[in-house]
């Protein structure tokens, strides 16, 4: 399985920690690349990002219009059917990426995984499943796909969770959010939860709130 194609973001001195940052469904890793500057991280914690493209793929919703995404959604109803073969593939080659990193020089606990939407269901799979600690995780507008079949590694029982989500979002509703909330607080996680009046979308006061959680696990 050869490496996803990223755009690699360097700090300014020697990287010592990374944040793998997945895209949501028919972007690519430029979604999100605007947002390294707004996040206004100290120089002095020396963030790598990576900015992963997923493969494009038909997907049924779309009339099987060929676009990237990291798994096929065969149906827009509010829990959304998936491919949940091809989200475990793509939590695989996030894997991957993880494994590069830690032969780069940067130990797992010094890396983070999040993701938007479609990337944050991968997130999501990747992280919990991860065999080493990591960092922290971050889902925006995102959802617990695996939820139901995931079996969690212990390495990461005690991993940061921090989920963001707009309140009027029509593409992934705000409850499907909350439901990850809670299903993680089942399994015994600790999750911070941020809702912000916005719908499928990033707002200013959200990047604020995501570069203080990053600061923290990373600093």
């Amino acid at each position: 399985m050869s490496l996803l194609p990223c755009i690699d973001i360097e700090p300014q001195s020697a990287a010592t920690a990374t944040v793998i940052w997945l895209h949501g469904l028919g972007a690519d890793g430029n979604d999100f690349v605007p947002i390294v500057p707004e996040l206004r991280l100290p120089s002095s914690m020396a963030v790598r990002f990576l900015f992963p493209n997923a493969p494009s793929i038909p997907v049924t919703i779309n009339g099987g219009f060929v676009m990237p995404a990291w798994y096929d959604i065969t149906e827009i109803n509010i829990d959304r059917k998936i491919d949940s073969t091809q989200l475990i593939e793509s939590a695989e080659k996030i894997r991957q990426l993880i494994d590069r990193e830690t032969e780069r020089g940067i130990p797992s606990h010094r890396i983070v995984l999040a993701g938007f939407s479609q990337g944050g269901a991968v997130a999501y799979q990747a992280a919990l499943t991860h065999m080493q600690p990591l960092a922290g995780l971050l889902c925006m507008s995102s959802y617990f796909a695996t939820r139901e079949s995931i079996t969690p590694n212990s390495a990461n029982k005690r991993l940061p969770i921090f989920i963001c989500h707009g309140s009027e979002d029509p593409v992934v509703p705000e409850r499907m959010g909350r439901d990850a909330r809670q299903q993680l607080a089942s399994m015994g996680y600790s999750v911070e939860y941020e809702s912000y009046p916005m719908d499928h979308a990033v707002c200013a006061q959200e990047i604020v709130d995501v570069s203080r959680w990053l600061q923290r696990v990373l600093g």
